[in-house]
């Protein structure tokens, strides 16, 4: 059988999908769903049907909608596996020190004498 090579937009992500009671499923190991309407393509690009997908662990390139929903599902085989593509990033609502805007601000109750001084342009 011969392999076609897929486009994927660029704005897709890759992930790991676990359908487990559809709509709802696992992205990455974290709880997600599928958008009403969201599309599957099987390894071979035809629609698949996510009620036949429950409990597979599939590396799938995947789009989101406006509302955030899992949209557009790609399978892929392990060729179009093989190819590096970025995940989605971890949500967190915290930042690390090194990722911190580190130049000097005045939060607004410091006083004149004591505020940091910025270096001539």
């Amino acid at each position: 059988m011969q392999t076609m090579h897929r486009h994927f937009p660029k704005a897709a992500l890759r992930g790991e999908l676990v359908v487990t009671a559809p709509p709802a499923v696992q992205l990455d190991g974290q709880a997600d769903r599928l958008s009403p309407g969201a599309r599957i393509h099987g390894a071979q690009n035809m629609l698949v049907m996510s009620g036949a997908l429950v409990g597979q662990d599939l590396t799938v390139n995947y789009l989101r909608d406006a509302a955030g929903l899992v949209s557009e599902v790609w399978i892929l085989n392990p060729e179009e596996a093989r190819e590096r593509r970025a995940g989605a990033q971890p949500a967190r609502n915290f930042l690390f020190s090194s990722e911190v805007n580190t130049t000097p601000r005045d939060d607004g109750k410091t006083p004149f004498n004591q505020l940091p001084v910025y270096p001539q342009q």
